[in-house]
């Protein structure tokens, strides 16, 4: 219970500076955590960037080895391989290439719970900076004359928090997308390369 009340006045010392705004930016940042998190978790488990094998393998099949290609398969550990492995070789080509948009299209889950992080986050500090603005110059009409410069100077500063709080979830989330994006982006020409050499030396 004492944990408990430390993070409630955590959160209402939070509130206090920079309003629900502030709050609604926490929870975003949380939120962008948990999907980079397990965005790490489910490229590691399905083997993305360990691409030795599959590229051995489209050497292989480019040689017109389709056995040694098939062993390099076996061997590999990126999920990839399994639209490719020998069960599917009389297959059609599309059935295979529907496999492999499967395994892309598993391998951007996500993405757009980032994407709309790092456009949303920035608006929101702009928004609540907007709000404190707005605060600030009332508090300043209200004083009238006896205007006290650091009392503007002080909702400014809050109001301008909100935008730097803004920034700070929005720049990491975008670069970690970055990230993730090129990754994904390589292998989806990995998967296009292995398909067009197997077929191609399915044809040969």
């Amino acid at each position: 219970m004492n944990v408990f009340n430390k993070i409630q006045a955590q959160l209402q010392s939070i509130y206090d500076l920079g309003g629900p705004v502030v709050i609604l930016m926490l929870a975003l940042s949380v939120l962008s955590l948990g999907v980079i998190l397990w965005k790490v978790w489910q490229f590691y488990r399905l083997g993305v960037g360990r691409n030795a094998q599959i590229t051995n393998a489209i050497t292989e099949w480019d040689a017109g080895n389709q056995d040694m290609a098939e062993t390099e398969l076996a061997k590999s550990r990126n999920s990839l391989s399994n639209a490719l492995q020998s069960r599917q070789v009389n297959g059609p080509k599309t059935r295979i290439e529907a496999k492999a948009s499967a395994h892309i299209a598993k391998l951007e889950s996500g993405f757009r719970v980032l994407d709309s992080i790092a456009q949303i986050a920035p608006l929101l500090g702009l928004f609540g900076t907007v709000l404190g603005m707005i605060d600030a110059f009332q508090a300043l009409q209200q004083a009238g004359n006896s205007v006290d410069p650091s009392l503007l100077a002080g909702g400014i500063w809050v109001a301008l928090l909100t935008t730097a709080a803004g920034l700070a979830v929005a720049m990491p989330t975008s670069l970690v997308l970055t990230f993730f994006d090129s990754r994904v982006a390589r292998e989806r020409v990995l998967a296009e390369s292995a398909i067009e050499s197997r077929f191609a030396a399915r044809v040969a």
